[in-house]
């Protein structure tokens, strides 16, 4: 009996190894998506609007929009269709989206960019749940190693994405970046091929997991502290990064004068930030637990915005945009562990529609309040913003920890 269960538990980890693998190099691809966005879509904007120049970050915050809308999307076609076929929706999407962002930036139309950016965006809703998707594929002492793997594709995308960026944007001058949406389309579609030989799962069915038990109401699981402090960690953590990210092109070259390029290899670092620490944070958090990661990232977060409120020179912006990714890393991934430790194996897919709604509606309000108070207030306001939202969440872990140390005594 110990020498099978021995046996079906070394199938079912050699198995997520596979699916995590696959699912990896997907996410290295289809990741391209943001940083090319982030990157162009608030200059592009501003260069397309004529009148309300506060308006520039609507596209990002179109593009946030599309991942709340995505996430239901995909929610309810891997109901249908199931996860594979689903993330292979996925990718079709991503190349219709940079479709239309390349048509309206030769048209110069400022609205049609944010629908395409849009668009673009609701496909990275699909690839948000690849997390997800390894991380319910895999046995329990695994699953912070998947989610970490997963997210540490996005080395790759944050070398790729802004180079296309340099390299292809200005191919069809003097049309600025429409070289690097066109780029995307043969880029997204070879994901395909990595979902393809996915084998995932039915819920309930990995070894070793439970068996015949009645999914909880939604509810009951969303009222849990530690689903609630993971979700308030979480969103946070994704709201204040997009918050700065979003603004910081727009006042590195509309306001500071500096040039796209390095604004945009700012943005390779902070990516690169995001996700190179993703081979070892599954490690932490097994070794030192969630909560504690969780909170070492909100004190990167207070940190970057103590460099960038420094100085306006290149180093306060790249320094910055390095802890925000590094601190975003600790903050998210950490997050997600706490809330996938929070429901059951069939009651996923409910509580993870419920979550990354919530996440990418605050999100998306959050990329567009960039813009808005980069215009009216500056820089410094930007930044002002991450110390009270910070302490609220170390306080919530704090009282995370208290139970459960109580509980375990």
């Amino acid at each position: 009996m110990v020498a099978a269960a021995v046996d079906d538990m070394g199938s079912a980890l050699r198995e997520a190894r596979r699916n995590v693998f696959l699912l990896t190099a997907a996410q290295a691809i289809l990741g391209v998506v943001g940083p090319i966005c982030f990157a162009v879509g608030g200059v592009a904007g501003y260069q397309l609007l004529a009148d309300d120049k506060s308006l520039a970050t609507a596209p990002l915050t179109a593009y946030n929009v599309g991942m709340a809308l995505g996430v239901v999307l995909v929610a309810i076609l891997s109901r249908l269709i199931g996860r594979r076929f689903a993330f292979m929706v996925g990718t079709g999407i991503a190349s219709v989206g940079a479709a239309i962002a390349a048509v309206a930036l030769f048209r110069e139309s400022f609205w049609l960019f944010a629908f395409g950016l849009a668009v673009l965006g609701s496909s990275n809703g699909f690839t948000q749940k690849i997390r997800f998707a390894a991380a319910d594929a895999s046995p329990s002492f695994y699953k912070p190693k998947a989610i970490s793997w997963i997210l540490g594709g996005g080395i790759l995308s944050a070398v790729l994405g802004p180079q296309i960026v340099i390299f292809a944007g200005d191919l069809f001058a003097p049309v600025a970046f429409v070289g690097a949406f066109i780029a995307l389309l043969p880029i997204c579609l070879l994901a395909a091929v990595f979902f393809a030989p996915l084998r995932l799962p039915e819920q309930g069915s990995l070894a070793g997991e439970q068996h015949g038990q009645a999914a909880r109401p939604l509810g009951e699981i969303v009222r849990s502290q530690r689903f609630i402090t993971g979700m308030i960690c979480g969103i946070s953590s994704y709201a204040l990064m997009t918050f700065m990210m979003t603004g910081a092109p727009v006042a590195m070259v509309v306001f500071c004068g500096f040039s796209t390029e390095l604004a945009t290899l700012g943005i390779q670092w902070h990516v690169l930030a995001m996700f190179a620490p993703s081979f070892f944070t599954g490690w932490l958090i097994t070794r030192f637990g969630a909560e504690r990661i969780v909170a070492c990232g909100l004190l990167l977060l207070m940190a970057c915005a103590a460099i960038a409120h420094l100085g306006l020179e290149l180093w306060n912006f790249w320094g910055a945009l390095v802890l925000l990714g590094l601190g975003w890393n600790f903050g998210f991934i950490g997050s997600t562990a706490i809330v996938a430790g929070s429901y059951r194996r069939e009651e996923a897919d409910k509580v993870q529609a419920f979550h990354d709604i919530i996440l990418f509606t605050t999100v998306a309000l959050s990329s567009f309040a960039s813009g808005k108070v980069l215009s009216v207030y500056g820089w410094d306001m930007l930044n002002a913003v991450v110390w009270p939202v910070t302490s609220v969440c170390l306080v919530l872990l704090f009282l995370l920890m208290r139970t459960r140390s109580k509980a375990a005594a």
